[in-house]
């Protein structure tokens, strides 16, 4: 009873904490980001803001640095309404880019930085980027983008460049740093667009996401409230800036309270706690795969050398939250589920093993979220006999939705949507309870028990049905995942001749495959999965294929199913003839296709 009751004064704290800090954004509409860092500068000055191996700027500097690229813009005739594209490794310049456009009411488009040809060329034509900063060392494979668009945009290097391009850098230093004059300032509102930032799927091209700068703001003071930020933390952030969680949460949980934010160009397990220790951080910002990958590491006198209070982030599966959370002896896992583009966000505050996160009962009137049956088979939601979705009970799985909302009192509630209208209207559900209705689609199924916490089941196309069941690919993942000599797993369908839905089948790495226990893992698979649920395919591989945020690429995987001409890699099925796996040849392919094998 006492530990409840810590739990409610967590959440009243962290709830009321959030909307005290937040609720003057949509108060004084007419403030937006420039006029915010202008507010930092004033109350940080010299304080250190960011800082990486190669560059800092503190307060005052970074406020400079971003008037001057705002006159840069101007110069180059681009203002409110325009975008402009960024791509860029991760570096302290990058946020001052970005606020800087925001400054002249350029919208900034974060490309990812591992993209090329007609990926990028897409990225870079649906925000209808009028000009494009590129970092030297990305010059190259963002040519083979910029050649597949029908009109060319003008590119400006940062950095040294063989190509003849203007360089954006040394531009910049022609301008001053000193505050915009009222003539210089554009006529903005926190409703206009600062930034465009892309979803990191695993399949399809990427959606741009419009970031208003009242989501931007909302965002950044919403997240430093929920982890209680204060003016001597330090943030790390290795997480790719390009994505919300690197780019946005992360720089604001420190901006908004006077700390700092020591920036790494890219993740390294090696050297993470060195760096957490040697640079003094007490928060760092994570995905889920990021952790696993720190506890799959030998352990060390470093794990426990640190000052993290808290690790912020999303994705930290329930099979090492607890074994992570006591291993590195960190107070505090702010686990959170939210969406870059969407209206719902849930916090686990109290670090409740495996949640998502939590919405008491006395909030959810001020923050709509529904769970609503789902059918996997037609890939909708089920309605009754008069139309309208059917709410979920306790403990069973649904798609979340979140109620939308234009009262600018609820600014939480809204939905900015996507460059693509076609894109947003997939995301609206109508008629939900009540005719007129609208709710913004997760895209993800999850359940809620009795005290209101979340857990994550999985992703609404990743889940399956074998057998006339569903099947979550997260749950089997996480089966997998703690078998010893597993390092990775992803789970997955695949298409099975005269067979209706999909069998499943598990891409995983270990340790050593020729030493791998594979009685041992079919006797625990057994044990802990229902039969239907149990991957009769396994795909060993030396790694898997990730995206910008560490999960998995499924689309490749799927296509090349268990035929192992197909993908080089040894492939093992559950043969319950022989009673334990077999290897996949030719033969075995074929005879699957005669319909010889019994699944």
């Amino acid at each position: 009873m006492l530990a409840r009751l810590r739990s409610e004064i967590v959440y009243a704290r962290g709830i009321l904490r959030a909307l005290r800090r937040t609720r003057p954004i949509a108060e004084n509409r007419s403030l937006t980001l420039g006029d915010y860092l202008e507010r930092w500068a004033a109350a940080f000055g010299d304080r250190p803001a960011l800082l990486s191996e190669t560059e800092s700027f503190t307060y005052r500097q970074l406020d400079a640095r971003a008037n001057r690229y705002a006159r840069w813009a101007r110069a180059q005739g681009l203002g409110k309404g325009d975008a402009i594209c960024l791509m860029m490794g991760n570096r302290p310049e990058y946020v001052a880019v970005w606020l800087g456009m925001a400054r002249a009411g350029v919208a900034t488009a974060l490309i990812n930085t591992n993209l090329a040809g007609p990926s990028l060329a897409h990225s870079l034509a649906i925000v209808g980027a009028k000009a494009a900063i590129v970092d030297a060392q990305h010059l190259a494979p963002f040519a083979t983008g910029l050649a597949k668009l029908e009109s060319p945009i003008p590119v400006f290097a940062h950095g040294a460049s063989t190509g003849g391009e203007k360089r954006v850098d040394l531009e910049v230093q022609r301008f001053p740093g000193e505050p915009l004059r009222p003539d210089e300032r554009p006529a903005l509102t926190i409703d206009d667009p600062a930034l465009f930032i892309y979803t990191s799927g695993t399949t399809g091209l990427p959606k741009a996401a419009r970031i208003t700068h009242s989501r931007a703001l909302r965002i950044m003071y919403g997240f430093a409230a929920a982890a209680n930020a204060r003016a001597d933390d330090r943030m790390y952030d290795c997480l790719p800036m390009y994505h919300t969680n690197g780019g946005v949460i992360a720089i604001g949980v420190a901006l908004t309270v006077g700390g700092s934010c020591y920036i790494r160009e890219r993740f390294s397990a090696s050297e993470f706690w060195n760096d957490a220790i040697r640079r003094d951080c007490t928060m760092f910002i994570y995905v889920g795969e990021l952790c696993r990958y720190l506890n799959n590491a030998p352990p060390g006198a470093r794990d426990r050398g640190h000052r993290i209070r808290t690790a912020l982030g999303n994705g930290l599966r329930p099979d090492i939250f607890a074994a992570f959370q006591a291993r590195f002896a960190i107070p505090q896992v702010l686990e959170f589920y939210a969406a870059t583009e969407g209206n719902v966000a849930l916090f686990n505050m109290d670090s409740h093993p495996g949640a998502v996160g939590r919405l008491p009962f006395w909030a959810a009137r001020r923050f709509p979220l529904r769970t609503v049956a789902f059918d996997v088979d037609g890939n909708v939601e089920k309605r009754d006999a008069a139309g309208h979705c059917i709410e979920c009970g306790i403990d069973e799985p649904g798609e979340l939705l979140g109620e939308i909302s234009d009262d600018p009192g609820k600014p939480a509630a809204k939905f900015d949507g996507y460059c693509d209208p076609a894109a947003t209207k997939a995301k609206v559900l109508r008629d939900v309870f009540k005719p007129g209705d609208a709710w913004f689609r997760t895209g993800d199924l999850l359940k809620r028990d009795a005290r209101g916490y979340y857990y994550f089941v999985d992703r609404i196309g990743d889940t399956f049905r074998w057998k006339g069941e569903n099947v979550s690919t997260t749950e089997v993942a996480e089966t997998l995942s703690g078998f010893p000599g597993v390092i990775e797993a992803t789970v997955y369908g695949v298409a099975v001749p005269g067979h209706d839905g999909r069998a499943g089948m598990a891409a995983i790495v270990v340790d050593n495959v020729a030493e791998f226990d594979l009685a041992g893992l079919r006797a625990e698979l057994a044990e802990r999965l229902p039969a239907y649920a149990r991957p009769l395919f396994l795909r060993f591989r030396p790694k898997l294929d990730l995206t910008g945020t560490f999960r998995p690429r499924k689309v490749e995987l799927v296509t090349q199913g268990f035929d192992p001409d197909r993908c080089g890699d040894p492939i093992y099925f559950d043969d319950r003839r022989a009673d334990g796996y077999v290897r996949v040849d030719a033969d075995f392919v074929d005879a699957v296709g005669a319909g010889a094998v019994p699944f």
